[in-house]
C-alpha cells in the first residue's frame, strides 16, 4: 500500500473520529445515528492511522506530499 493521505488530511480524519467518540461517550448521540457515525469514525481513524484511503485510489486522489511518502 502506498501512502495517499497527507499529514493535514490524517489529522482531520483522526480528529473527526475522536469527536465522534467523545459525543458517544457523553451520550450526545445515540441509536442509529451513533451506529452510523461510529462506523464512519472507525473508517476515518484507520485511514488516518495508515495514511491509506481505498476511495482515494479509486478516485486517483493523493493528498500526500513527496517528502511525506516515506
Amino acid at each position: 500500500m502506498r501512502k495517499n493521505v497527507g499529514t493535514f488530511d490524517r489529522l482531520i480524519r483522526i480528529a473527526f473520529a475522536l469527536v465522534i467518540l467523545i459525543l458517544f461517550l457523553t451520550h450526545q448521540i445515540s441509536g442509529g445515528m451513533a451506529f452510523l457515525l461510529g462506523f464512519l469514525a472507525i473508517i476515518m481513524f484507520f485511514t488516518g492511522a495508515t495514511s491509506f484511503c481505498p476511495c482515494y485510489v479509486r478516485l486517483n486522489i493523493k493528498t500526500v506530499k513527496e517528502k511525506d511518502k516515506n
